[in-house]
C-alpha cells in the first residue's frame, strides 16, 4: 500500500485489504462496547518484522472517541500483557517450569494486596494455568524473587519503551501494568516468542529494511518457545 504525500508516494508495508478490514473490526467492537471505547490494533509480520495494519483508533472524526489520538503509539498502562516476560525470565532461571506448582492466594506486600480480576483466589495452580488465566498473585511471587528491575532492564535492552514514575525504583506493580508503554511496543515484544527469542525491527516502509537491523535477544530460546507453547492454550 502507498500513501501520498506532496510531491509524490510514499511506499508502505501495509497491506490494504487487512488495514480496511481491521478498521472495520475496530469500529464495530467498539460500538458494541459503549460510546467513548476506542481500540487499537497493530499486525506484524513476525518473519520480516513489516507491519501489515496499524489501526490508531475508530475514526479520525470522532471525537467521542478520541479519533485523532493513535492509540497504537499513545502511552497506556500495559495492564497484564508483561506477565508472560516475567514467566519467560523464571523459565530462563530455571525457577519455574510450565507444570511447576505455584500459589494463588491473598497475599500482602506492605500496603499493596493484589487481587485476580474476577475477585477470587484459585488455591495451588500450575505456572501454565496461572498464565493462561492471568493470575496476578503467581505473577508477583515470580516477580518479586526475579526483581521488577531486572524485568523493565530485559524489556528496554529488547528495545521496548517503558515508562516509570521518575526517580523512582521499579516495583511490582510494574508487573500487572504499572507503568506506562506503547502497543507498538508490546507488538514490538510479542515478536520475540515467535522468533526464538528475539525481536523483530519493525519495518514500516520497503526502504527500513535496508540493511536490516540487528535482532535484539528478549529470551533464551527454549524460554520464548515455551512462554509461545503455553499462550496457545489461553482463553
Amino acid at each position: 500500500m502507498a500513501g501520498t504525500r506532496a510531491g509524490g508516494i510514499v511506499p508502505t508495508t501495509i497491506n490494504r485489504g487487512l488495514q480496511e478490514r481491521l478498521e472495520a473490526l475496530a469500529r464495530d467492537r467498539s460500538a458494541t462496547l459503549g460510546a467513548g471505547v476506542s481500540a487499537a490494533i497493530l499486525v506484524i509480520d513476525n518473519g520480516t518484522g513489516e507491519v501489515r495494519a496499524h489501526v490508531g483508533g475508530t475514526g479520525y472524526f470522532d471525537r467521542a472517541r478520541a479519533g485523532q489520538v493513535d492509540l497504537a503509539l499513545a502511552i497506556r498502562s500495559p495492564g497484564s500483557t508483561l506477565k508472560p516476560f516475567i514467566y519467560g525470565l523464571g523459565f530462563e532461571d530455571g525457577l519455574v517450569h510450565p507444570e511447576t506448582l505455584i500459589d494463588d492466594r491473598a497475599i500482602r506486600y506492605g500496603a499493596y494486596a493484589p487481587e485476580n480480576f474476577d475477585d477470587t483466589f484459585h488455591g495451588t495452580v500450575t505456572v501454565r494455568t496461572a498464565l493462561q488465566q492471568s493470575l496476578n498473585v503467581p505473577a508477583l511471587q515470580l516477580l518479586e524473587t526475579l526483581g521488577a528491575g531486572r524485568l523493565v532492564a530485559r524489556l528496554r535492552s529488547a528495545g521496548a519503551s517503558l515508562i516509570i514514575p521518575r526517580e523512582t525504583a521499579p516495583g511490582l506493580a510494574v508487573g500487572l501494568g504499572g507503568g506506562g508503554t506503547r502497543l507498538v511496543d508490546l507488538a514490538h515484544l510479542y515478536t520475540a516468542l515467535a522468533r526464538g527469542g528475539d525481536t523483530a525491527t519493525l519495518i514500516w516502509q520497503p526502504a527500513d529494511a535496508l540493511p536490516p537491523a540487528k535482532p535484539r535477544r528478549l529470551l533464551e530460546p527454549a524460554a520464548a518457545w515455551q512462554v509461545a507453547d503455553v499462550l496457545l492454550g489461553a482463553p
